[in-house]
């Protein structure tokens, strides 16, 4: 189960996440009048961009981890796990993990395309292209962000659950192991004590004919 040690590092992502997400909807309706209009058009975007790009840096993590850690919760994950159980429920939210991680990869790439495209610009005019890229990127990646939010969370949830069973039934299977071996191991008995040799009697000889 070596996709768990991925888990402390998704668990602060989604965290993180949630984290930008609760400070832009803490004071975003006070950038707004009564209708939701802003009343200052830059502060408002200024604090989306801050938002996008908090959300996408904690998105990247799972892009990093996450298709590891699901591939691996999937193997150890039982048939009656997503019918019933503690995790059934977490186990539903992934259904539409995969479409995310992929969507966001392919965003990824795209940045990545267009940073090799300006290699070799001015650095000024670099600085101002990547700027509004980065803008671009995370205002789209936003979306999928978003949705990691929520299920993030969820594979965290089910990775810790799974790693703990794993943890806490291993030393019942060793022993279950054992007493089986001990079982069909046949008692054997103990070797019968060599008996000391007895000499052999001489034949007689037999006599000789006369003549």
């Amino acid at each position: 189960m070596a996709w768990r040690r991925h888990l402390p590092a998704l668990a602060s992502a989604a965290a993180g996440i949630n984290e930008a997400s609760d400070a832009w909807d803490a004071v975003s309706d006070s950038l707004c009048d009564v209708d939701g209009w802003p009343l200052d058009d830059k502060v408002y975007g200024d604090g989306k961009v801050k938002r996008d790009a908090e959300a996408w840096k904690h998105a990247e993590v799972f892009l990093d981890h996450g298709p590891e850690v699901l591939a691996g919760v999937r193997t150890a994950a039982d048939g009656p796990d997503y019918v019933e159980g503690p995790i059934s429920d977490d186990l539903r939210r992934l259904r539409g993990i995969d479409t995310t991680l992929l969507r966001a990869e392919e965003l990824r790439h795209e940045w990545d395309g267009v940073m090799a495209l300006m290699d070799g610009s001015q650095p000024s005019v670099l600085h101002l292209y990547q700027e509004s890229a980065e803008e671009h990127r995370n205002s789209e990646g936003w979306h999928y962000a978003h949705e990691l939010s929520y299920q993030g969370p969820a594979l965290v949830r089910v990775g810790e659950f799974l790693a703990h069973r794993e943890d806490t039934e291993r030393p019942t299977q060793t022993e279950r192991a054992r007493v089986a071996l001990t079982r069909s191991t046949p008692n054997t008995p103990a070797a019968s004590p060599v008996s000391p040799s007895v000499p052999t009697a001489p034949r007689p000889s037999t006599p000789g004919r006369s003549r």
